[in-house]
C-alpha cells in the first residue's frame, strides 16, 4: 500500500494523463487537490512511485504517465464510483422504454447506446445459444432449388440458415419438414443433438437431415451473438499506426471478442487493464464488463474497450446502468 502523500499524487498522475494524454509534470501536480507540497516533493515522490512500478517517464525531460500497475492501483482504490449524468441516464431510460423486436435487434442497438455513452468501442454479448431452448421450426422456400429453416429459439434468437432443395420440394413438403422438426425438437436446445424419427416420407426426411446439419454448422461457428460498435473510435486513442491495425483486427475477429469476455469474468474482474486480460494485439487497451442478468441467470455481458487511460469511472457508471436495465428488459420479454 501506498502512503496518503504517494496516493495523492499517484490519483493527481492518472487523473491529469486521463484528461490530457500528456506526461504529467511535477508542477501541475503539487496545484492538484489533496498534495499540498512542494514541486520538489513531488519530483522526489515520483521518482519513488516510478522505481516501484506504478508510473514511468517516457523521455528524459518528460513528466510521467501512469503504468498498467498505476491504473490498476486507481481502479482498485481510488476511483470514486462514476455516476451517470441527467442527460446519458435519461438517454439511457428513453432507449429501453422505447426498444422493441426481437432479441439481436435489442442487444445490437444496446452496443450502440454503449459507444454513444462513452465513445469507446462496446461489446454486448448475447445469451449463449447453446443454452437456449427451440421454440418453433419453420422451413421456407425462397426459390425452386434454395430455402431457409428458421428456428426461433426461448431467448428470442431468430437462428437462420440456407438450404439447397431437390426437386421434388414443393411447398407442402417444406411446411411438413417444419412441422415435424417443431414436433421433434421443440423444448429442447440446439445443442442437444436431439435425434428426429424418420417421418415416412422420404423427402420430407432428406430435408430435415438438410436442416439439422446447417443447425449443428450454425451451432459451431456462432455459439452467441456477439456485437461490437464504435471500433473505430479508437483510432484516435493511439499515436502508432501499428497498434491502430492491431486493436482493430482483434475487434472484429468474434472469437477474440467472446474469449476475451469470458477469461475476464471468470477471473472475478470487472475491469482488466493492458496485458490483464491476456489478448497480445489489446495490451494497450483496458476492458469494462458487467454481467447481464435476468431472473437470476446471467444471459449476457456488456462492456466498454478502450485506451488504459480511459475515464475508469465514468465507464464502470455507463456499463453498470446500461447491463441493470438491459437485463429488466429481458425479463419482461
Amino acid at each position: 500500500m501506498l502512503d496518503e502523500r504517494k496516493t495523492a499524487i499517484l490519483r493527481a498522475v492518472v487523473q491529469e494523463y486521463i484528461e490530457t494524454a500528456q506526461p504529467v509534470g511535477s508542477g501541475h501536480v503539487a496545484s492538484a487537490p489533496g498534495v499540498h507540497v512542494s514541486s520538489a516533493t513531488v519530483r522526489n515522490e515520483m521518482a519513488v512511485l516510478e522505481q516501484e512500478g506504478y508510473l514511468v517517464q517516457p523521455h528524459t525531460s518528460a513528466g510521467r504517465i501512469p503504468t498498467d500497475k498505476g491504473y490498476r492501483f486507481f481502479v482498485d482504490h481510488l476511483a470514486a464510483p462514476g455516476l451517470l449524468d441527467d442527460t446519458r441516464r435519461q438517454q439511457v431510460g428513453a432507449f429501453f422504454e422505447t426498444s422493441r423486436g426481437a432479441l439481436e435487434g435489442l442487444l445490437r442497438r444496446t452496443s450502440q447506446l454503449l459507444t454513444d455513452l462513452t465513445s469507446y468501442a462496446s461489446v454486448v454479448v448475447g445469451p449463449s445459444q447453446d443454452r437456449a431452448t427451440v421454440r418453433t421450426v419453420q422451413v421456407v422456400g425462397l426459390s425452386p432449388r434454395h430455402a431457409t429453416v428458421v428456428v426461433v429459439l426461448s431467448n428470442g434468437v431468430v437462428v437462420n440458415e440456407p438450404l439447397d432443395l431437390g426437386t421434388d420440394a414443393n411447398d407442402a413438403k417444406l411446411a411438413a419438414t417444419g412441422a415435424h422438426l417443431s414436433t421433434h425438437l421443440a423444448g429442447f436446445a440446439l445443442s442437444n443433438d436431439r435425434p428426429v424419427p424418420p417421418s415416412g416420407d422420404a423427402v420430407v426426411d432428406g430435408l430435415c437431415r438438410s436442416a439439422l446439419d446447417a443447425l449443428a454448422d450454425h451451432m459451431t461457428e456462432q455459439p452467441s451473438s456477439v456485437f461490437v460498435r464504435g471500433a473505430s473510435n479508437m483510432a484516435s486513442a493511439f499515436d502508432a499506426v501499428g497498434t491502430v491495425r492491431e486493436v482493430l483486427s482483434a475487434l472484429e475477429q468474434q472469437l477474440v471478442v467472446v474469449s476475451l469476455v469470458h477469461d475476464v469474468l471468470d477471473r472475478g474482474l470487472s475491469v482488466a487493464i493492458g496485458a490483464e486480460h491476456g489478448i497480445e494485439p489489446l495490451v494497450a487497451c483496458s476492458v469494462v464488463l458487467a454481467p447481464v442478468v435476468a431472473e437470476g441467470e446471467q444471459v449476457g455481458t456488456v462492456g466498454v474497450v478502450g485506451p488504459t487511460r480511459m475515464n475508469y469511472p465514468h465507464a464502470l457508471a455507463a456499463v453498470d446502468v446500461v447491463s441493470e436495465r438491459l437485463g429488466r428488459r429481458l425479463e419482461e420479454g
